[in-house]
């Protein structure tokens, strides 16, 4: 039995020997921006860490848990940055590393874990006074001089080489809702404090993801995707609004958290936040909140966008469907899909070729648009402002026919009106009314 346990002694060391391993720092880079020097420790596993400065001279300290050094300071190429030296010395059972400065700098520091390219990483970032200065001041989210336009960003399903769906006679689905597209950005932007963009312009191809991130880069208040279906049956017919599946949402934000620290996109819309320096737990919190924002908000335009289609056109659905298309994957921008109908209907195809159909269904597109934004303006915008000062726009008025069990009062409630505007917009001397009566409900 006593190789038994010398054996097991051995395994014993062994473990132990393993647990107690160093992380070692394998590489070392070094990014110089307009507003910050970026160091970023290359690690062969996830490290404890602290961090203080030091006066007279100028120094930064970085002390490392049971670490080691396993490549060259002096390889790193330190001209241009505040660093004018990078030293190393032991710790206890760990290592501490010393950035000399040439100028006083304010240094902060994170870590992340491994992703497709990289593993784990230290990354120590020094701002100078005078980098410092170079960043814009935090502007509070309402601001009473702030006037700007509210930004629609309208996608324009396929294009280039990918025509989409083809209808008969060679109807190209990439042709119809470019044209469709163009004439909802004509009737947004014929309405003051509205700005509309168009994701691509031209036949030609943007990628899935390409077109999220121009929207982003616009700094889009509401991301529209507009398509026309397709379907093995000929007799499949009817429009349809889409928005984000529950599931869709849920891959989307793991995505996002998993990428975080490697992607260059932000949420938050116009107050942009970025993931890439919070922890997991920070960062999981702050994408829900945006997410959860979003996909309400698409819910309440898409509702809006379907009533108005349906008014004139069939649906597909009674009620609003949801998926996981890509488009929709935006976790800061509402955003709904309109498949305008099915290009491979020919009943359907002739409607949609036809240039009045167009601009009937863009009419429907942007007036739920224009609707979801007078009921919620963003604060800070032009029509925040207006509808403030009640200057809202008679064409945002709508109809409401009365059912038994209502009353005038509770009418008022469910459209966020209040009852007197109701009596004024109806000439109402009472707040007597009967079944069947159709009255305007005012908008806001």
């Amino acid at each position: 039995m006593k190789w038994l346990r010398q054996s097991i002694g051995v395994c014993l060391m062994l473990l132990v020997s393993v647990a107690q391993a160093n992380t070692k720092i394998e590489n070392l880079r070094i990014w110089l921006a307009p507003d910050n020097t970026r160091l970023v420790f290359d690690l062969n596993g996830p490290v404890q860490h602290s961090l203080f400065t030091l006066d007279n001279p100028a120094r930064v300290v970085i002390d490392l848990d049971k670490t080691t050094l396993d490549t060259r300071l002096d390889k790193l190429d330190i001209a241009g940055s505040p660093i004018s030296q990078l030293r190393s010395g032991k710790r206890d059972d760990g290592l501490r590393l010393v950035l000399d400065l040439a100028q006083r700098a304010q240094p902060s520091s994170f870590t992340l874990p491994p992703n497709d390219q990289y593993g784990h990483r230290l990354v120590v970032d020094l701002a100078t006074a005078e980098q410092q200065a170079l960043k814009p001041a935090a502007e509070p989210l309402s601001m009473p001089d702030t006037q700007r336009d509210i930004i629609v960003a309208i996608d324009a399903g396929h294009g280039g080489e990918d025509p989409g769906a083809i209808g008969p006679n060679r109807l190209y689905e990439k042709r119809v809702v470019l044209a469709i597209a163009k004439e909802v950005k004509r009737r947004i932007d014929a309405e003051p404090g509205f700005k509309a963009q168009l994701v691509r312009t031209g036949d030609y191809y943007v990628s899935l993801r390409g077109r999220t991130s121009k929207a982003r880069k616009m700094n889009a208040d509401l991301f529209v995707s507009i398509h026309a279906d397709a379907a093995r049956n000929s007799k499949a017919r009817g429009a349809s609004v889409w928005v984000l599946s529950n599931r869709g949402a849920s891959s989307e934000m793991g995505r996002w958290l998993s990428q975080r620290e490697n992607s260059a996109d932000l949420i938050g819309g116009v107050g942009s936040v970025s993931l890439e320096d919070k922890d997991e737990a920070l960062a999981s919190v702050l994408l829900d909140m945006s997410m959860n924002y979003a996909r309400t908000s698409s819910v309440d335009v898409a509702e809006l966008v379907h009533n108005k289609i349906a008014s004139f056109a069939k649906m597909h659905k009674k009620h609003i469907e949801k998926a996981g298309f890509v488009v929709l994957k935006s976790p800061d921008i509402p955003s709904i899909l309109v498949e305008t109908g099915f290009i491979s209907n020919p009943a359907e195809a002739k409607r949609l070729k036809d240039p009045g159909y167009q601009k009937r269904m863009a009419r429907a597109i942007a007036d739920g648009l224009l609707e979801h934004f007078w009921q919620r303006p963003p604060p800070g915008t032009l029509v925040a402002k207006l509808k403030a000062q009640g200057q809202i726009p008679k064409s945002m008025e709508r109809e409401y026919k009365v059912v038994a069990g209502d009353s005038l009062s509770l009418i008022a409630q469910r459209n966020g009106v209040s009852l007197s505007r109701l009596r004024s917009a109806n000439n109402l001397k009472s707040d007597r009314i009967r079944v069947g009566q159709v009255l305007r409900i005012p908008a806001g």
